[in-house]
């Protein structure tokens, strides 16, 4: 893995920048746990007989981003761009070394809109998620893409450790 250029969350702040600080952070670790990889190696499926890879998380956290932040906080409507009722599981299965830099730079810029979006709400603001019922709140939002982003960078961990043996937090 390349240099770590993740930045610690505070310790001490009022609570949007402790969650906007957390959800940075696990972003920037899964961007760490992609570093310094080629296409090739991103499209590996290193943990049988699981079809997640590198690259494959990364589209799915785009996915998780564009749904949650995009569509449902802010109403847009973008449709989903690697899964289709056909390929359900398409951000993982539809992989492709020749587009994994195009996949990490639309990653980069689906984080930038959410964080975009997200700085017009309060963490008190309220939506509907589409085709469910009850209202979620924004702060609601942040700790879910916070576990999200958790429970995801575990497997990038191990997902990476097979691959090369590169280790980290």
């Amino acid at each position: 893995m390349t240099e770590d250029l993740r930045i610690d969350p505070p310790t001490v702040a009022d609570e949007r920048v402790l969650l906007q600080s957390f959800l940075d952070f696990h972003r920037g670790t899964l961007l760490w746990k992609v570093s310094g990889l080629t296409g090739e190696q991103l499209v590996q499926r290193t943990v049988a007989p699981s079809s997640m890879s590198l690259i494959g998380l990364v589209r799915h956290l785009s996915e998780v981003e564009t749904y949650w932040f995009h569509r449902a906080l802010a109403g847009r409507t973008p449709e989903p761009k690697h899964w289709t009722d056909e390929h359900p599981d398409g951000d993982f299965d539809l992989v492709d070394p020749a587009q994994a830099e195009q996949d990490l730079e639309d990653f980069r810029e689906v984080v930038k809109t959410s964080d975009a979006l997200a700085a017009q709400y309060t963490l008190d603001a309220t939506f509907t998620r589409p085709g469910r019922d009850g209202a979620y709140s924004l702060r609601y939002l942040y700790i879910h893409l916070i576990e999200e982003y958790a429970r995801h960078n575990g497997h990038a961990d191990l997902l990476r450790e097979r691959l090369d043996g590169a280790v980290g937090e």
